[in-house]
């Protein structure tokens, strides 16, 4: 197996990315020379493909030449990481430049694809571009795609570096996610931490810090109540600890090879004196990092992916705003085409294979087969006969991509909870260097997307990627309780707990994938002929709340257990408030 599908250029670095682009220095030079408290970061079988999103009657159109269209068309250089969920753009470009009969072509657009997986050199080339386009309005455009959950540090590095530029020159997030990992990124660990997950506390997880993996990471510790130690030069047994890896086979190999290093202990954020070696027990990966684990040494499963925590890792593109101002019938052309894309590639054999063919191509990497298999995903035993998840990535139609901003018949907005979702966790985590990120309303602007949407309701027949999900959870993701406010006695929900209800929608919309358990407790005081209820109720009333905020019937499920499931001992006023709560759970 030949080892490259994701390279580094995926890799978030957004801890980097803010530190060059904010406070210009190095995150090693900015990293806590003291340790910090651990962090409490949230309250928060693979098909061979999304499901066809056009009907019976669907037209394969003719696939794009070979040759460059050089139609004299809008010139754009567009930077591109390696990175499955791309497929649709591979497919509307038909090669590398833009070639003849492709759906780019067909918009008049004249678009060079360059593999960049180095986000610094993504930022210096649209500062290049702003500063040359403010002199000269000819100047070829420079777009470039990032992952969703990474862009609110990286577009709050950027919009510094371009403010001497003024306001028209400020970086936008054109609405055309056009694709999105569904499977490929995770977080593999031993067997016992999906037993329970806080067989995790005090273990030691390798990855890219700052990366959209680790961010998995972080949003399955929050989701389950557990701590993040910030600091990856220090060890705290009360939390999940990070080990810094080099690049993307870096982590999964230290995993392979045994490796330690030899960390001082803290508790509570303060050091005790004492050292102590650690080791790898899980990682954050990707292709082809979950397939080195696999072969090479196996023992480690998915903990959570992308597949479950679908709306994560859309693919986003940046632009500058003046230049898609001034071009905003080549930007709603793209929209148009990269839709027309996602309808080709979800329905037909022969558009998948092509946009394989091309991302070989861009990349200059692997082989079509390969690209097309690990869109695909698979599930494979690995050497110790664990059955492994590897791979995973889908296209947007759109019915999709008005999903995805809110414009869709239920009106949620999945992209701005995962912006403000792990927006909120980099300050969270990394208050120094993040203080804040710029808000949603001010990075996004829908108005091109709003104006296809209208203008061509046919394009909104294809259908949109769907989940479906069990009468019941038998697997939990994650469980969390919270402690709900409720009118004494009654089920009505007092106002205080709104922010908090609001994060469990947010992390639900992140998690769209897995079914949400709401599952009410109250203490011993009563009989059960009393409690019983008043607890089905009171989780029926969360329940009502997610509903009005846009969550499908079908994806929650209730139960009461009055007192039959203490936490703590009702013999105390302590215990007897951490028993009156609400679980929140995420599971399959």
């Amino acid at each position: 197996m030949s080892v490259k599908l994701k390279p580094a250029g995926k890799i978030l670095l957004i801890i980097i990315v803010v530190a060059a682009g904010i406070v210009s220095i190095k995150w090693y030079q900015a990293r806590p020379k003291e340790a910090g408290k651990a962090v409490e970061v949230g309250k928060v079988t693979l098909p061979d493909a999304p499901e066809a999103s056009l009907n019976d009657h669907a037209v394969l159109l003719p696939l794009p030449a070979a040759t460059e269209a050089v139609n004299g068309g809008t010139l754009i250089s567009w930077e591109r990481m390696a990175w499955n969920a791309q497929f649709s753009g591979m497919y509307a470009n038909g090669g590398v430049r833009t070639t003849k009969g492709s759906l780019f072509d067909n918009a008049h657009l004249d678009i060079t694809y360059t593999r960049q997986d180095d986000c610094n050199k993504q930022m210096a080339d649209l500062v290049k571009f702003a500063g040359q386009y403010k002199t000269n309005p000819n100047t070829p455009a420079v777009l470039v795609s990032f992952m969703g959950d990474g862009m609110p540090a990286f577009m709050t590095a950027l919009s510094k570096e371009l403010e001497p530029l003024g306001a028209e020159y400020q970086p936008i997030i054109l609405p055309i996610a056009h694709g999105k990992s569904f499977g490929e990124d995770q977080i593999m660990g031993p067997v016992s931490w999906k037993q329970d997950p806080h067989n995790a506390v005090g273990k030691c997880v390798a990855g890219v810090l700052r990366d959209g993996d680790v961010n998995i990471l972080l949003k399955w510790a929050g989701d389950n109540g557990i701590k993040v130690n910030p600091d990856e030069t220090t060890y705290d047994p009360q939390a999940v600890n990070l080990i810094a890896a080099n690049d993307f086979l870096d982590a999964p190999n230290k995993y392979i090879t045994g490796y330690t290093e030899k960390r001082k202990i803290i508790v509570d954020g303060k050091t005790t004196g004492q050292d102590t070696t650690v080791g790898v027990d899980a990682v954050a990966t990707w292709t082809p990092g979950d397939v080195n684990v696999a072969t090479k040494k196996g023992g480690l499963v998915t903990i959570a992916n992308t597949r479950q925590y679908a709306s994560q890792m859309p693919v986003e593109t940046i632009a500058i705003k003046k230049w898609a101002y001034d071009h905003r019938t080549d930007v709603e052309n793209m929209i148009i085409a990269l839709a027309q894309a996602g309808d080709q590639v979800r329905s037909f054999t022969e558009a998948r294979k092509f946009a394989a063919e091309v991302s070989a191509e861009v990349y200059q990497e692997q082989n079509a087969d390969y690209w097309l298999k690990y869109y695909n995903g698979v599930e494979e035993a690995d050497v110790q006969g664990l059955t492994v998840h590897l791979g995973g990535s889908a296209v947007f139609n759109l019915a999709d991509m008005a999903n995805s901003y809110g414009l869709g018949a239920d009106k949620v907005d999945r992209y701005k909870a995962v912006y403000n979702t792990f927006g909120n966790l980099m300050v969270r985590m990394y208050p120094a260097i993040m203080p804040s990120y710029i808000p949603y309303e001010k990075a996004v602007d829908k108005s091109f997307l709003l104006t296809v949407i209208s203008n061509h309701p046919e394009l909104m027949q294809g259908k949109a990627i769907e989940t479906k999900y069990a009468s019941q959870i038998t697997a939990q993701v994650s469980s969390r309780s919270y402690h709900i406010e409720f009118e004494t006695g009654s089920a009505v929900i007092r106002p205080a707990s709104y922010p908090m209800l609001d994060e469990i929608f947010q992390s639900a919309v992140v998690a769209e994938g897995l079914k949400l358990g709401v599952y009410g407790h109250t203490d011993n005081s009563g009989s059960d002929d009393v409690n019983i209820p008043l607890s089905e109720k009171r989780a029926g009333a969360v329940r009502d709340y997610l509903l009005g905020k846009g969550l499908t019937p079908d994806r929650i499920e209730t139960k009461g257990y009055g007192a039959a499931k203490p936490v703590a001992d009702n013999a105390t006023a302590d215990g007897r408030s951490r028993n009156r709560r609400v679980e929140i759970v995420l599971g399959e």
